[in-house]
């Protein structure tokens, strides 16, 4: 036989150890992402007790795929609709924390007199708390219904967002693009890109998916995401970025499908190999000597963060409109590093700009920063009290209350909405309409030029074309908002409004014909006159068109349907949050959902036997039991394993009801072997106490929990054994029960 390849013997090693160590550190009741990172550190070249990995480089590729996954699987639970929904204050509080902690990250390794690239870096990887980590430490303490939990998740999901962008603008650092022309160019090729993508994706892949439903199932959908996924990801390559970037943007147009849940649910098992497998190879990375020479590095940068984010991180959450408990709540929470940082730190490595000693020291960081995040969750309300009781009771009251006094809405002018309406639409529009005229010029142009005998013919050919396919989207831009009620209420309040109003027309007409302009000049030798005169005639014959109008509606809204096509779903499935969930007068009473345990002791029960007011002091708004949706139940209605209970309550109460849904369950057999069901015969002798007896007077089910399967008349087949007969001496009964049972019936 041929020996075994260096990969499969690596990967075994990697797995065992990691299950391992993995087991133990589930029964320690500590997060999976240590144990990996232990596991790691265990099979790495510089522990020379244990055996090491052979083949490094196979695992760093492996580990590459497992970051794709990992942002890909990030990207499904993501949507952009969410963050349009969360208003400002996440944002401020997000973009203030990245802020603070890159800049404390730049600090604390200038003073070290690292280099300039590892300064950098650092600062990037310390402003990355880890959503993972907080999530786990959230539902271990039993806090994730709270009302604090939710909003540092949404800045938590902010920070993953502005991690993708922050690698994209740290690789164009290291590759030397950090003139203010050249960084420039490198945000605006994000967003263009970004826009098209999402735009482009949103419209075509739901109407993909939507054609070929009937067609998949499990298998086949579970290839064409992660098809999708390795697409981008190459797309992304190749222009510019890497390939975590593209997962995840493929992941966030997923996200808007129906099949979002189902995918979420197939990637799971294939991102929770991969993703350990980097884990692992993120622990190979720590060498002992390093954490010893930079101890003190280590626990200067471990203090960094822990008083910066209780100190700066507080603040930002006050800035977004938190009282002062709630934002020690969130500040505090967010103290520690992790895997953000770990993919920041492998982007440094494999562009070759950061230390090979930072990667360790970070890695150690977020160790220890892991280990101490529980205890700074549940030190935030101790600190609250004691600075409560040092700063004067009326600032206090003023910082509390500073979230409540805050109005749910915010009046805006007429011309700030209109004029927001109408950049989003232009610049959107522009970017489809760029694509547009890069596709046809790059690659369709040499196609026809190539066919036809003529230049001329094939620039003709190609200048039509472009201009056809991009007068929907001019159109739109130059057309979007001129009849909304922002501009007809500006129109009838004041003549002064009349002229800026069309300005903005010509605006954007002016745009729309420069885009034409532009391709009349690539594809002809026309002179300026006739070129001007060319794409003013295109503009009006667009804005004049049916055909054009009826395209532009036409494609809209199929981008439109497919965008709230999650949120159709949802509607009709029963999962929709209600609409009063923001509303509720009180700001400490708030909605959570509840899934009932599968070995749930209240399954069976009904809300009234329950008692959950009485208990607990909360409200059952909702039950969601499969695709239905069951509003205000009364005391009658019963809970089912699985329900999603919607429950209405404060933080205490919700807290209180999560520990009891978790405690009152029935406890795992760990003595399952013994509840093998066996078949065994049993001879009614002369003395046996069931004889004359009928099954029911027997007591073998009831007292002995066995069951008679049939009687054994000398036939082919068991005759089956009535209710009503009676046992008679020499009957030769078949009888099924567990081992324990059978034993004790047989002893009579």
């Amino acid at each position: 036989m041929g020996e075994l390849p260096a990969l499969i013997q690596d990967l075994a090693l990697i797995l065992v150890v990691a299950g391992a160590v993995t087991l133990l550190f589930k029964k320690l009741k500590q997060p999976l992402v240590l144990g990996y990172i232990v596991a790691g550190f265990l099979v790495s070249p510089h522990m020379p007790l244990t055996a090491s990995v052979v083949d490094m480089s196979n695992i760093h590729l492996w580990a590459d795929i497992g970051v794709m996954f990992l942002l890909f699987s990030l990207g499904l639970d993501f949507s952009f609709k969410k963050i349009l929904k969360m208003g400002a204050s996440p944002i401020i509080s997000t973009v203030s924390i990245i802020f603070a902690m890159s800049l404390l990250g730049v600090i604390v390794g200038h003073l070290f007199g690292w280099s300039k690239m590892d300064c950098i870096f650092l600062g990037g990887m310390l402003a990355m708390s880890s959503t993972t980590i907080i999530y786990k430490a959230f539902d271990d303490l039993g806090l994730r219904q709270q009302q604090f939990a939710g909003i540092v998740m949404s800045v938590l999901i902010l920070e993953d967002i502005l991690a993708i962008v922050m690698m994209v603008m740290l690789s164009a650092i290291a590759e030397g693009s950090v003139e203010g022309g050249q960084m420039l160019e490198s945000v605006l090729k994000i967003v263009f890109f970004l826009v098209l993508w999402l735009v482009v994706g949103i419209f075509a892949i739901p109407l993909l998916l939507r054609s070929v439903r009937r067609l998949i199932n499990g298998e086949v959908l579970l290839i064409v995401s992660l098809g999708l996924c390795c697409a981008m990801a190459v797309f992304s390559t190749k222009v510019g970025f890497s390939s975590a970037f593209g997962a995840f943007i493929m992941g966030s147009i997923l996200a808007e499908t129906i099949e979002a849940e189902r995918i979420e649910k197939l990637i799971e098992p294939v991102k929770n190999l991969f993703g350990a497998i980097f884990f692992v190879s993120v622990g190979m990375l720590v060498d002992p000597r390093i954490l010893v020479d930079y101890a003190i590095p280590i626990f200067v940068i471990v203090m960094t963060i822990l008083i910066g984010q209780s100190v700066f991180g507080s603040f930002a959450f006050m800035l977004g409109g938190e009282s002062l408990k709630s934002a020690m709540r969130c500040g505090f929470s967010m103290a520690q590093i992790g895997e953000f940082s770990f993919i920041i730190a492998s982007l440094g490595l494999s562009l070759g700009v950061i230390s090979d000693f930072l990667y360790p020291v970070v890695v150690a960081v977020s160790v220890i920063t892991t280990f101490l995040t529980p205890y700074m969750i549940r030190f935030a309300t101790p600190a609250y009290s004691a600075l409560e009781h040092r700063l004067p009771s009326r600032l206090i009251r003023q910082l509390n209350h500073f979230s409540m006094s805050r109005p749910n809405t915010t009046e805006k002018s007429k011309w700030r909405q209109l004029l927001l309406s109408m950049g989003v639409y232009t610049v959107v529009y522009g970017i489809l309409a760029s694509a547009v005229v890069f596709l046809m010029l790059m690659f369709f142009h040499p196609l026809v030029s190539s066919l036809l005998p003529r230049a001329w013919q094939a620039n003709a050919l190609t200048g039509v074309l472009t201009v056809l396919l991009m007068s929907p989207f001019l159109r739109a831009m130059m057309m979007k908002k001129n009849h909304s009620e922002e501009w007809k209420a500006l129109w009838a309040e004041s003549n002064r409004n009349h002229l800026p109003l069309l300005f903005t027309v010509l605006v954007r007409g002016l745009l729309a014909a420069s885009f034409v302009f532009y391709v009349c000049h690539r594809m002809s030798h026309f002179g300026p006159a006739l070129i001007i005169t060319v794409g003013v005639v295109a503009v009006v014959l667009m804005v004049l068109s049916r055909s054009v109008k009826h395209r532009s509606i036409l494609l809209e809204r199929l981008f439109v349907n497919n965008l709230r096509s999650r949120d159709i779903e949802a509607r009709v499935h029963g999962k929709k949050r209600p609409l009063y969930e923001g509303r509720l007068l009180d700001r400490d009473i708030h909605i959570s959902d509840f899934e009932i345990p599968q070995n749930s002791l209240w399954a069976g029960m009904t809300l009234m036997q329950l008692s959950l007011g009485r208990k607990y002091g909360v409200h059952v708004s909702s039950i969601l039991r499969g695709n239905r949706r069951l509003n205000i139940p009364d005391g009658k209605d019963q809970l089912f394993p699985h329900d999603h209970i919607q429950v209405i309550g404060s933080d205490t109460q919700l807290a209180a009801l999560a520990a009891a849904l978790q405690r009152e369950v029935h406890h795992d057999d760990y003595e399952v072997e013994k509840r093998e069901m066996k078949l065994r015969q049993l001879i009614i002798g002369e003395g046996s106490p069931f004889v004359g007896l009928t099954l029911e007077e027997s007591g073998l089910r009831s007292k002995y929990a066995c069951m008679v399967v049939g009687l054994e008349e000398g036939k082919e087949n068991l005759s089956p054994f009535l209710p009503t007969r009676k046992f008679q001496e020499g009957d030769i009964i078949w009888i099924v029960g567990e081992e324990d049972d059978l034993n004790r019936l047989m002893k009579n």
